[in-house]
Order: structure tokens, then sequence, then C-alpha cells
């Protein structure tokens, strides 16, 4: 079901925002589609994986990978980092690690003749940064990420001092070695506009990968986009239109994780103990325009957001114990909402359909 746009120039009721001509829909989704094909030539036969990481870039949100180790997913970061032409830097977190490590901080400098402190930036001043094995560092450390994945920026002294423009954090985690980790906190897994679970590769896949990378050694890549190209893709995602039917819905669906909620359906209010906040709204919303770009559509459909409800929404839910003993996990939970929410509140009128 597609929403439409109303009478008298109006759209859903609100003041009529004017669609992307086609050549621009065309302009955005072959940049999109570039950064695409480079991925694909290092990560082989995960396209749904790729789609999901390239809608993330053009939504400027920071990303979250869990897999199990020799997935590919420090490579595929690498590989977005070549292809964007971008500063990159890696972090691989460990739990001596401590929040200046990543952050930078003063040092004592003579100057003048006068000895001063100088900020020294670390390794969070680069545009794409891999927090490799992120749920190993201590809490503390972790915590150093909040104010830069959220405000851009770190503060030592302080004093502000602004990351580089654009500013992408991807983490890293491994589910199966859980001795010496530390459980990401809610209020930092809230500032991931994705958490992606990686998929094993298939036996064909792994025959390629067997016989195409000698030593497991990518191919080299050229950069896919400069960094004006980034900016117009930019701006292509942000004058996708979002109608207001589009929107209601995504707040229906939120609101309806929450379990005292009159929408929560009956399966899903016994699974989760707390719901998403708002900011889960606006991540899915901004997930779905890049999405409909993507699709080569200049507004966002019902299907787009639900192709990223679930890994935009998913981490963000507290499960009951009771859940997890039944053997639901969030993702399972989100799925039932969005077979559950309905599209519209009352019958779409047939002009619009």
């Amino acid at each position: 079901m597609r929403a439409g746009r109303g009478e008298e120039g109006a759209v859903d009721g609100i003041a009529e925002q004017p669609l992307l001509a086609p050549e621009r829909i065309e302009r955005g989704q072959a940049l999109l589609a570039r950064l695409r094909a480079g991925l694909e030539r290092v990560i082989l036969g995960q396209r749904e994986l790729i789609e999901l990481v390239v809608i993330a870039l053009a939504a400027r949100g920071h990303l979250l990978l869990e897999g199990l180790p020799g997935l590919g997913k420090t490579e595929l970061v690498k590989a977005l980092a070549g292809l964007l032409g971008l500063r990159f830097r890696r972090i691989q977190f460990t739990p001596d690690l401590l929040p200046s490590d990543i952050t930078g901080g003063p040092v004592l400098e003579e100057r003048d003749g006068r000895r001063v402190f100088v900020f020294h930036p670390g390794p969070l001043f680069a545009h794409v940064v891999l927090a490799d094995e992120i749920n190993r560092a201590s809490p503390k450390t972790q915590s150093a990420l909040l104010e830069a994945m959220q405000e851009r920026r770190v503060t030592a002294l302080g004093q502000p001092h602004a990351l580089p423009e654009p500013f992408f954090v991807l983490a890293t985690q491994n589910p199966i070695e859980l001795e010496g980790t530390y459980p990401l906190p809610e209020a930092q897994l809230d500032r991931f506009l994705f958490k992606i679970e990686v998929p094993r590769v298939a036996e064909e896949i792994m025959v390629r990968i067997i016989r195409e990378r000698r030593r497991g050694s990518p191919p080299p890549l050229e950069p896919a986009l400069d960094g004006a190209a980034l900016a117009e893709l930019f701006e292509l995602v942000d004058g996708v239109f979002l109608p207001e039917a589009v929107a209601r819905y995504v707040a229906r669906l939120v609101a309806a994780s929450h379990p005292d909620a009159p929408g929560c359906p009956a399966p899903v209010r016994g699974w989760i103990r707390y719901g998403a906040s708002p900011r889960a709204a606006i991540a899915i919303a901004e997930a779905a325009r890049a999405a409909a770009l993507l699709a080569g559509r200049p507004n966002v459909d019902f299907d787009d957001v639900a192709r990223v409800a679930v890994p935009a929404l998913a981490h963000r839910l507290v499960l009951e114990h009771a859940a997890r003993l039944e053997g639901v996990d969030a993702r399972r939970a989100v799925q039932a909402l969005l077979a559950a929410v309905p599209l519209t509140p009352e019958p779409v009128p047939s002009e619009v359909r």
C-alpha cells in the first residue's frame, strides 16, 4: 500500500513538500548503487547486509554489527571507509583501554616560554571509526563514546572539540565469547541507528572465497564517492518525502512497543518489559527515507518502514525474562509488532490507494 497526496496542494493534511525530480532520484539511486557494488566486491553473498549498511550510511547513523569471528565485519567497515575516501581509524577495545585513549586529552607542552595544556586528538577524530569488539572495554570507556556519537564532539578540561564531518561509528561485537565482556548499556545501544546480525555465508559463497581470496585478502578498491558526492547524497535523502500516513504508522509502531500501551498486541505484551523511545521513531523515519531512495522512490512507503524496522527497533527493546525462556528474541517481537499494528487506523480512501 502506498501513501498518497491529498487535494488542494496538501499532503495528508500538512503543507505540500515538492517531490524530488525523477532525475534527482536516479542520481541518488546511482550513488547508493556505487557504494553497494563496491562493498559487494569485498563481502560476497551478503546483499541484504550490504544494503542495510548503505542505508545506515545514507541516513547518517551509527552502526553496530554483531556476528561470529571471521565473517568479514572488520573488512566491511574498512571497505566502506575506502570507498568514501574518508579518514579511517580502528580502535581495538580491550578491558584496559582508557577513555582518553580514544578521545585524546591534554598534554603539557612548553610554548613561548610558558607551560600550557594542549589538546592532542585521539583516534576518534576520524570520519569513519571502527570500534572493534566494543563490548570488551569497560563501561567507563564505552561511555566516552556517548557524547561523540550523539553530539559529534568530545570535551576535555571543559573545552569542547568538534569531530570531523561526516562522522560515523561502526562497532562490532562477538555474541559467543561473554567472559571478560561488558554488555552495552541501553543508553549507548540507543545511539546506534541499526544493530545488524551478520549471518554466516552459504557453502557456494565459501567456495568463491576460497578460490578468489588468497590468504583472505580483499580486492583493491577505488573511492566510489568523493566529499561533494557524499554531501549531495545526504541532501537527496533529506529531500525524500515522508507522508503523514507513514509518519503516523511509525509513531503507532513505536508506541505499540510499550506493554502498557493500548495498541500493544497481546503476545508482545508478555514479551517486552520496556519499549522504545522517540529516538527509535526518528531512526526508523530517517532510515526509511534512505531505503526509499535506494528503491528509486521520491517518497517513503510502508514497505520501507517494514524493511528497516527490525534493525532499527530490536536493540532498543528490553525483554522480559519469560520471553527468553520461550525462545523469543527482540527481532521476533518487532516482527510481531509489524504483523499486528495496522498500516492505517481506518480504511484508506480508494483515491489514495
